[in-house]
């Protein structure tokens, strides 16, 4: 019975939220969905919101709220992150589990009640509690004692009690902030924002924010035939995965990706405070003051106090808190823009499936709008229809990939629907059959794409490669340096079979290389890595086609470091527009440095002759040495005596022969530099 009473007692405490139903759903491609909900808040009454806890940074974020009637919110409350036991700690009482009426209000001593027994009202003060232990006969009793308003002390059964009720509204609101606690509690992953009204009027509310949705997909169906243009079908799969269904929503789906990001607002910050204390009352001393130099330095930091000063006056301005009540803030820039889209869009597809969907310009995005309301149950997903229309296309082969012999089948769309296509995968249908399988980038309204979906088997392709030596156009030099400017032919040449007995439009897709420019065949298209080339094909028919690139590249050589044969090949060369003085410039450094090989050559073969003396001069020293001591060999002795000196008379010369050539290379070198340094052209 006791445990009857708190359950009725508590349920009286807690009042019943009003419900914001959603309304409005906005989905993007960058896993935000924007999210309206509105209902009607009466006098007194509160709103509770439920989100996720990692959902809290957005929704503090981007929450706004619209009134509607003239009324005021007093305020918006939300869970905390703090833990439910330091939440708690703060009450001025307890409710444990399985925790007896009279020891929840013993907690209460002192704290005014009122009890009541049958048609008679009992109230005083609380004075204490206690519980009378059971028998076999008689069950556990519970006793409350009160102070009566007329001084008696009485003490009350509370089994006989039909309810119990604290006149205190502060004390009732103690008890409905514990429990709503406590429920918030129950779920770790839910927590709760309430929007509260004081007023007297009821009105009209409108809340919307953002929070992490699925991104919604889309998919498409070409449907090519053999005359006509292609239809275009397209479809858009929504999942909700929110918790919620929605019910008869208004539903948009925006492509293109805004900038989003998360802020750290929902867990409690705290920042280090500086300590600061007054210094202490020293005795006064004799104070002397310095003369004064400068007008500057002291000047700056009272300035800079009256700054702070300042600034306190400009946080107080910009809070926006009149008379206790908070303002509820104006709708966010992109709320106010999507409704501004959303009553504005009014292009309408064609045929059966675009009637169920606006199109239109959404700032920089583009969003598509489905004229009905939507229903997806909570983890549930739907299929919607947003496009099916005629468009702008041809079918025709690709060659991209050069691994292969085989072209592909193609289809070159225009996105003559006046909308933007979101990308996605397309089902190809070609002839009332299935075709393939593709996939298409985002494509703005007059954009051009290629789809693959297929391999022709019926084309062949298989290429030669050839390349011409590098031709020297240009020479240049300046201060002993000599540039060339050179240009080296390459040429693929393509040998393209069309084995069907029909004609063929193909598109070519030869690989741009950085550096070469076309020479003989001129690109329909050129993208970021490749030209296209637009060759028709005769059926049954093989044909060549050569695509010729030239490479210009330029080279230094420095003066000094070149034979005089490789300077004679540009003097030689009539090919080159190369003037005659520039050729005599050439001229004369060949001709200098034949002369310093000449001369190097010289220096060799002097140095060759004295190294053939020295080591003759070694070999009749060691001779010598060796006949001294004998004495039969003194005529012998001489002769190499003899032939030494003639040794050392020859080295002289070739010494001198060394030096005289030297001094020449010297001067040639000289002269060589000078003409170096004056070579330009």
């Amino acid at each position: 019975m006791n445990r009857v009473l708190v359950s009725l007692f508590l349920s009286a405490i807690m009042a019943q939220a009003a419900d914001l139903p959603v309304k409005q759903v906005v989905l993007y491609k960058h896993g935000i969905g924007f999210f309206e909900r509105s209902g009607t808040l009466g006098p007194g009454e509160s709103a509770r919101l439920d989100f996720n806890a990692s959902d809290m940074n957005d929704v503090l974020k981007s929450l706004t709220l619209e009134e509607r009637g003239g009324g005021k919110i007093s305020g918006l409350r939300y869970d905390s992150m703090d833990l439910l036991s330091h939440r708690l700690a703060d009450f001025p009482f307890q409710i444990g589990d399985n925790q007896s009426l009279v020891a929840l209000l013993g907690q209460l001593q002192g704290s005014r009640v009122e009890l009541k027994f049958g048609n008679d009202t009992v109230a005083g003060t609380i004075v204490g509690g206690r519980v009378v232990p059971g028998t076999d006969k008689q069950a556990e009793r519970e006793f409350l004692t009160l102070l009566l308003d007329s001084g008696d002390m009485r003490t009350l059964d509370l089994a006989a009690a039909s309810g119990i009720r604290f006149p205190d509204a502060k004390l009732q609101a103690n008890f409905r902030d514990y429990l709503a606690a406590v429920a918030a509690a129950r779920s770790k992953d839910k927590r709760s924002v309430y929007i509260d009204s004081t007023d007297a009027r009821q009105r009209e509310i409108v809340a919307s924010y953002t929070i992490p949705a699925a991104v919604w997909k889309s998919s498409y169906r070409l449907i090519l035939g053999e005359k006509g243009q292609p239809v275009l079908e397209g479809w858009a799969i929504v999942d909700n995965t929110t918790g919620e269904d929605w019910d008869k929503v208004q539903l948009s789906l925006v492509s293109g990706r805004p900038i989003s990001f998360i802020s750290q607002l929902y867990a409690p910050k705290y920042v280090q405070r500086m300590s600061a204390e007054l210094a202490d009352d020293n005795a006064a001393r004799p104070v002397v003051h310095d003369e004064a130099f400068s007008a500057s330095a002291g000047l700056a930091m009272v300035g800079g106090g009256g700054g702070i000063g300042a600034g306190r006056g400009g946080a107080g301005a910009r809070a926006g808190v009149m008379g206790g009540v908070i303002a509820a803030p104006a709708p966010a820039p992109m709320a106010m823009a999507e409704r501004s889209a959303f009553e504005q869009a009014k292009v309408v597809a064609p045929s059966t499936i675009v009637a169920s969907a606006f199109a239109g310009e959404l700032g920089e995005l583009f969003e598509y709008r489905i004229t009905q309301p939507v229903t997806i149950r909570k983890g549930e997903s739907a299929m919607l229809p947003f496009l099916q229309q005629a468009i702008e296309g041809r079918k025709l082969l690709i060659y991209s990939d050069h691994s292969s012999q085989h072209p592909t089948n193609a289809a070159e769309l225009t996105n003559s629907s006046g909308k933007t296509l979101d990308g996605g995968p397309i089902t190809v249908y070609d002839g009332g059959a299935y075709g393939g399988e593709a996939l298409m980038e985002t494509l703005k309204a007059g954009d051009k794409r290629l789809i693959s979906y297929a391999v022709d088997l019926g084309t062949r392709i298989t290429d030669a490669f050839n390349s011409k030596a590098a031709v020297i156009r240009e020479v240049h030099a300046a201060r002993g340096i000599i540039t060339t400017k050179s240009a080296m032919e390459e040429t693929r040449t393509y040998t393209i079979r069309n084995v069907d007995q029909k004609a063929k439009t193909l598109i070519l897709e030869h690989p741009l290389r950085p550096g070469y420019t076309l020479l003989n065949q001129k690109a329909a298209e050129k993208t970021a890595s490749a030209y296209r080339f637009e060759i028709q094909l005769a059926a049954g028919a093989t044909q060549e086609f050569p695509v010729a690139e030239e490479r210009v590249f330029d080279q230094a050589y420095q003066v000094s470091n070149m034979g005089s044969d490789f300077l004679l090949t540009f003097v030689q060369n009539r090919n080159l527009t190369l003037s005659d003085a520039a050729r005599r410039q050439l001229q004369r450094i060949a001709d200098q440095k034949s002369q310093i090989a000449e001369n190097d050559r010289a220096l060799q073969e002097a140095q060759g002759q004295v190294n053939d003396l020295t080591r003759d001069e070694d070999r009749i020293r060691q001779n010598i040495n060796s006949l001294n001591n004998v004495s039969s060999q003194q005529q012998l002795v001489q002769n190499y005596a003899k032939q030494l000196d003639a040794h050392e008379q020859q080295l002289a010369q070739l010494r001198d022969r060394q030096a005289e050539l030297q001094q020449k290379r010297t001067a040639l070198q000289s002269a060589l530099d000078k003409l170096i340094e004056a070579l330009a052209f």
